[in-house]
Order: C-alpha cells, then structure tokens, then sequence
C-alpha cells in the first residue's frame, strides 16, 4: 500500500465540497432544459449538449438494432464514445421520449408512456427548477439557488470522468461487447471496507464471483478520485493519498480523459487530444490507453464459478496491442461466432465410453506450447513423462486434455476453464481431439439413416407397381430438365466456375462499393487492390482485387486464384466472398484485413512483441498445411512471402494471393511449370528447372520463419556486417557458433525464451535445405513447432548439393 504521508490537495477539498449531492453549484449554468423540455427517440439527433459543446446528454440508436440508448457522450470526436447510460439493460424503442416534467422528475417513457426509467432522489423540501448538462460530462437536476437535487455522476454505469468521485458502495459494471452497452461480466467494486477490487460476476446474473486485482487498502480506502490534472488515486477519509491507480501529467485543459472498465475485465485510463491546444499537436487524433490494470489479465483470472476471461474450452491470450483476445484451440468451433466469449463446442464426437467399442485409435492429440486451463484437473500424477502423460489421457475416455509441464501430468475434463496461453505459463498442452478432425460424427451417422430410410421408400415404391415406377421416371426426368435449363442459364456467362459457390458482381456493383476504385491499397504485376465497403458484409468493409492488362498470363491467374480459394475453407487463409468476371473486368472480392500485411507489421521501426510473431508463425503454419494436405485438390501457393500474408483485426495470420497458385490431382504430387514467386522466397529448384511440389512453399516459409525471428529481411544492403547481408547465411553462421542470441539482439521477450528460438532457427534451416527431400512437411513442420516432435541440428542448407 502506498505511504499515508500525502497531503491532500486543497484544490480536491474544493473539488469534493462542489461534488456533494447536496452542495451548490460553484458557478450557476446556463438553466437551458427547463420543465416540461423533452427529446424523442428518431433517426435524426436527439439530445441536448453542455455549455461548451464537449458532451451530449440524448439518444443514440443502437447499430445491432432499432431500439435506443439514453446516454451521455462525447460529442465533439468523431465517435461518440459513451461515458453514461440510463438504460443499458432495458433499450428504448424508436418513438421514446424522455421528458423533465412540470413536477420535476426525469422520466424515460416508451411510446405508448409506460415508464422504462427514471432519475430518483430522496423527497426534500426542495423542488426542481432545471436540468443541465454541465461541462464535466455531470447531468444534474437543480433547485431555482442551483442546489443538485440529482446527479448522473452518482449513479456511474462503466466509466468514471475527471472531477468524479467513486464512494464507498458504488461500482462499475463492464459493458457485454465493445457495441452492447448492457451489463457485462465485470466489476469494480469501492467496497463499504475501504477495499477497491474487481471481480468476474456471474453472469448473467448480478451476483459477484471472485476478485481478480485489488488496492489492499482494507481499512484505509473511502474514496476513488479521478481529479482535473488527469490523476486517479485512493484517498483515505483524512484525505491523505493510499493508492495511485494513474498519473499521466496531461491536463483535462488539452485532453478529454475517461477511465472506464471494458468488456474485457480491463480498467483502462484513456486520454484524447483536444484540437486547437497547440501542447498536443504531435498527438493523433484517437483514444490513447495511459494505463491498463491488470496489465495481463489472462493469467489473473483463475478462480470462481465463471469459466474465466473467456468462454469455456477457450483460451485467453494478449495480441500485438496488448489486450486481450478469445480463441478456440484446434478442433474446436465457437457456439456463437459473433460472440467469442460464449464458448467453445468440440467439432467432433466426443470419445466413447463403452468398453466393448473402444475408440483409442481414433483419437489423437494436438499440441500447444505454455498453454493451460488450470483449477479443473481431476487427475495429477508425477513424476511422469510426456509420453506417458499422452498415453494417460488416451485410455480414459473422461480426459478431454492434459497438461504436461516439469515432470506434472494433470487430467482435465470438460468443460476446460480459466483458459490461457503465455510464455509463462510454460509446459505443454495435449487437446484430444478425433485424428480425421472431423465433424461431429452423429451428424454423419444421422445422414447415412436418412439415406437407408430414402432407399427403403423407394424400394417399396418401386416394388408396388409398373404403373408408380413409369411415374416417378417420368416425374425425375421432369424434374431433371428443369434443374439442367436453370443450371444451364447460371453457367451461360462463365463456364469455368461452375460449382464454385461465390457471388457474382457485375461491374457496376464493384464500381459503386469502391467509389470508382479511389483508394488503392495496393498493386502487383498484375493486379490492384482497393478497398470497397458492402452493406451485407461483416464490417462493410472488403478489399476488391482488380486484375489488369489482362492478357493468357492474367487470365489463367484469374481463373487459378478463384478455383484455388473458392474451394477452401480455414482460418489462416483469407476469405474470397465473390468475383467479377464481366468482359475485359476481371475483379476477386476479398474480406478486408484491417490490419494490412505481415511486412509492414514486421520490418516497421518498433519490433512487435515475440509473443504475437509466435502466434504468427503458428498461423501462416497451419494455413500452408491445410493447403498442402488437407484440401480436396492439393494447392501449392507458389508465393510465400510477408507480403502475402494479411492480418486480421486480432492480428491473426491469413494467407492472401492465390494468384500464382498451382493445383494437384489427387494422385499427382509434382508439376512442371515456369518460374514464379519473389526474389528471395523463390525454392533452388525453380531455377534447375525440377519439378516443383509442395516443399517450395515449405523453403518460402523456412525464410519467412527467419525474417520473423530477427524481424529483419532475408537480404540486407546496408547490413553492419558484410557477413550479416543474406539472412539464411547469417542464420546458420549463428547456429553453428553457438551465438544465436545475436539474431534476437535487444529483444528482451525473446532472449527471456532463448530455449524456442534456438528451436525456432532449427526449423527455419531444416525448411530451407536446398535439397527437397530433406525439407519437411508442414505438417511436421507444426509438430516440430508444437513441441510433439524433436527438432534436431540441421546441416548447411547446401550440403547435399555440394556433395553431389
């Protein structure tokens, strides 16, 4: 706890005198919503706004609705972020009206006037003459001598702004989502013992579950001040200072400030400059984060009756930007894609227990590195050893996973809670799942008994009469036709994608969505990307590839990356939603990837963290290997490169660019054609003209798992080194002197985690062995990343050529 030696600021004495509910207002406001004043819930703005403009007291529609929040908001920014809600819990439909009646009260009625909120306070000898917005974000009711009667900053819903205070027995509760403003899974309690704590509810009910950060001022605490200098601090009920959440020096003269506790669990302090402060011109234009408590709030959360950060048999992990995110391990899909923290549901039929039909063999393991979901084990055995510990989980058909870390096993069954992936946690995570990693199963046997069933039918309707089975040929042939004249008018413009489910565009259609292909996101030998907004499509946003100079080269890539990406479906590879093929304009509509591409993510000034290039290197893993094996017709990509790896709003890897791709037969594993790929990525056998197969796209990735490494380029100029110019050269020089720190050099994470890189540089030379055969497949390429298989010392690239 900190000292109790602080003076307390006289300017905060001041402050609390003026924040009394039953002060006055230190200087009269401007008395503009007088009684009977009203807004109405419509389309057009609704509100009424303070003297200075800054904030906004009215409705605001919902984007996942119709109906309407009654809020207070910034309004001067260009989003309106939300400081307070009246209704968070019960919104109001289109036609509401919150009205300051003759009387006094504000009160929020629906469209027919049954009351869905209203403002309450204690009955005085005291009337209400006005309400007013005040510059503080602060809504008040006042007497006629501006006595407050009622104050919004009295009943805080999420967030907390400078000049307010926290009392003993108030609370925030976190929103549900970022956009659903009702009540979420989080809360921050300034307890009636002094103690300031945040706690998992257990929703959807108020009820509170366990702590997860707290100021240990029990005794001490007696109010949360978050003051104009933009400080946030504990104070004891002699006014001295106990505790100091944030104190960032940046006065609410130059910068909105809020603090808010978010859907994530996170009590983050923001800052935002305002225009025309000359102090803050170097600052952009958006919310930036002072500080976040916890700082990692994965591995805080670890107890209770809640399933933890995130959903059931899902695990929480920090990406690029620090906050945390939900994700499903392999095998798994969520129950609600829209909500990631509604859980996790295995893909597949869950190991049965009969004895008489053991299923051992048709179960296998996935692993994850420092993964865990700790407090549900109902087996731990020690000392152990990995294998065993597999083995272990395998005959017992109760094990859905087991963690192996120094030498501990421990069992788990469903539902997996308290999920979390972090280099500290350490150890390794073995996930059961079926070794097809298919869908569930019942699905399957349920389509196979409506298959039995429709063959019976038509057995016995066969079987009845001559005179029923010339019927029903003549009602198939009927049938036959019709589908053959539609399928024959739906392939009439473009043959060569029949079958392929995607919409068609018509240019017009793709002129529109782009603004007449305006904003270019960028360009290659054959194609420009713009960006484009679609009102059915997640976000709005998506990226519209337009091929040009469309020559045999063009069209053949055209017709490449539609067949190659329509038939696939992962989430490591980008998402095509439709095409254009309409004359001479040939167009590919892909989803948009908010966050660009892996070369300007890597080689930018500030080195990501090691952690997110990890989950990267995963990612762009296992999308190659659905590729190569795991696909209908077997795709090689031809041109891995970061470039062409686009990441999402979480920072996920997906694979982008099937132009240059070539595709396999099922029984066909290599291909003769010309030259293609980047300089630098490009495999040796490309140039001795060998046939290519799918371990040209294993090299690329060999360099790619180098660049991402270091985060430095596979060639380098204007190197320190002469030696240090080629990549691939400098790396195995490293590995064979023993001084593989030298390529992670002033990269604290990573030389914290020396153990995996050197494993890492393993894998990257291994995949850019010049000889094909000793490079190896993605799929062991991700065993070998995973920890399942030994990655040994791999020989100079060029060995086996050089011996030759």
């Amino acid at each position: 706890m900190a000292s109790l030696c602080f003076p307390f600021p006289p300017l905060l004495l001041l402050l609390l005198l003026f924040l009394s509910p039953t002060s006055t207002v230190a200087q009269k406001p401007n008395p503009n919503i007088t009684l009977d004043a009203s807004l109405i819930a419509h389309n057009r703005d609704s509100f009424w706004s303070s003297a200075s403009g800054d904030f906004a007291f009215g409705f605001l529609r919902q984007s996942e609705g119709e109906d309407y929040l009654l809020a207070i908001w910034f309004n001067k920014i260009a989003h309106k972020t939300v400081v307070w809600s009246a209704n968070r819990d019960k919104l109001a439909p289109e036609g509401s009206t919150v009205v300051l009646t003759t009387s006094g009260q504000l009160v929020l009625n629906d469209p027919v006037g049954n009351q869905i909120w209203a403002a309450t306070f204690s009955a005085t000898n005291h009337s209400v003459s006005y309400a007013a917005l005040l510059d503080t974000g602060n809504f008040i009711l006042a007497t006629n001598n501006s006595k407050i009667l009622w104050q919004s900053f009295d009943y805080p819903t999420d967030t907390i702004l400078p000049s307010q205070i926290l009392n003993k027995g108030n609370n925030l509760v976190a929103p549900y989502t970022e956009t659903n403003y009702s009540s979420g899974r989080f809360q921050l309690a300034m307890q009636t013992d002094g103690n300031l704590m945040l706690y998992t509810r257990n929703f959807p009910t108020d009820l509170l579950s366990n702590s997860y950060w707290e100021t240990n001022t029990v005794k001490f605490g007696f109010q949360l001040i978050f003051d104009l200098s933009g400080s946030i601090y504990l104070i004891a009920e002699n006014k001295t200072i106990v505790n100091t959440l944030s104190s960032n020096n940046l006065t609410t003269q130059n910068f909105y400030q809020r603090a808010i506790l978010e859907h994530d669990g996170v009590f983050r302090h923001y800052v935002y400059p305002k225009r025309g402060t000359g102090s803050n011109s170097s600052w952009a234009e958006a919310w930036s984060v002072s500080i976040s408590i916890p700082s990692n709030i994965c591995m805080e959360i670890g107890g209770g009756t809640v399933s933890g950060v995130c959903g059931f048999n899902s695990y929480c992990m920090l990406g690029n930007d620090q906050r945390p995110f939900c994700t499903c391990p392999p095998g798994f899909d969520l129950f609600d894609p829209n909500d990631v923290t509604k859980s996790c549901k295995p893909a597949f039929l869950s190991q049965s227990c009969d004895e008489s039909f053991p299923e051992t063999d048709n179960f296998g393991f996935v692993s994850m590195e420092n993964t865990d979901w700790p407090y549900g084990d109902y087996g731990h055995f020690r000392p152990v050893t990995q294998d065993w510990c597999r083995k272990e989980c395998l005959v017992d058909c109760y094990c859905a996973a087991a963690i192996f870390r120094d030498g501990n096993c421990w069992k788990k069954k469903f539902p997996l809670s308290f999920g979390r992936m972090n280099s500290s946690v350490g150890g390794i995570a073995f996930i059961k799942i079926r070794r097809d990693n298919s869908t569930l199963q019942s699905q399957n046997l349920d389509q196979n008994c409506r298959n039995k069933t429709k063959v019976v039918i038509g057995s016995v309707l066969l079987g009845s009469s001559s005179f029923l089975n010339i019927l029903l040929l003549l009602l198939t042939l009927w049938i036959g036709f019709g589908f053959s004249k539609r399928e024959s008018r739906a392939i009439r413009g473009d043959p060569f994608i029949f079958g392929v489910n995607l919409r068609a565009f018509s240019y017009e259609e793709l002129n529109k969505a782009t603004g007449g292909f305006t904003e270019r996101l960028g360009s290659g030998a054959f194609a420009t990307v713009y960006k484009g907004t679609l009102d059915f499509v997640e976000n709005n946003l998506v990226a519209v590839k337009k091929l040009e100079n469309i020559m045999s080269e063009g069209e053949r890539e055209f017709k490449a990356e539609v067949s190659a990406i329509a038939r696939t479906n992962h989430k490591n590879l980008v998402k095509l939603i439709g095409f254009c093929n309409e004359g001479e304009h040939r167009m590919l509509v892909y989803e948009f990837m908010e966050n660009g591409s892996l070369a300007d993510f890597l080689f930018r000034p500030s080195k990501p963290t090691w952690y997110s290039r990890i989950q990267l290197v995963w990612g762009v893993a296992r999308g190659l290997s659905y590729l190569h094996e795991e696909c209908s017709t077997q795709i090689i990509h031809c041109d891995i490169k970061p470039q062409n790896i686009l990441l999402d709003g979480c920072f996920g890897a997906k694979i982008a660019d099937f132009g240059l791709a070539k595709l396999l037969k099922k029984d066909q594993t290599q291909t003769m054609t010309a030259i293609r790929g980047t300089k630098g990525y490009v495999a040796p056998e490309w140039f001795r003209r060998l046939p290519i197969t799918v371990k040209v796209d294993v090299y690329s990735f060999g360099i790619l798992l180098l660049e991402m490494i270091g985060c430095r380029k596979n060639f380098e100029l204007e190197a320190e080194n002469e030696d240090e110019m080629i990549l691939s050269d400098w790396v195995y020089d490293c590995m064979k002197e023993r001084k593989m720190e030298k390529l992670i050099k002033n990269d604290e994470e990573a030389e914290n985690d020396m153990k995996r890189v050197e494993k890492y540089v393993k894998i990257g030379i291994w995949c850019i062995q010049e000889e094909p055969s000793l490079r190896p497949s993605m799929k062991k390429v991700i065993q070998m990343l995973e920890g399942a298989v030994e990655v040994s010392t791999p020989p100079d690239p060029s060995s086996f050529i050089s011996a030759i």
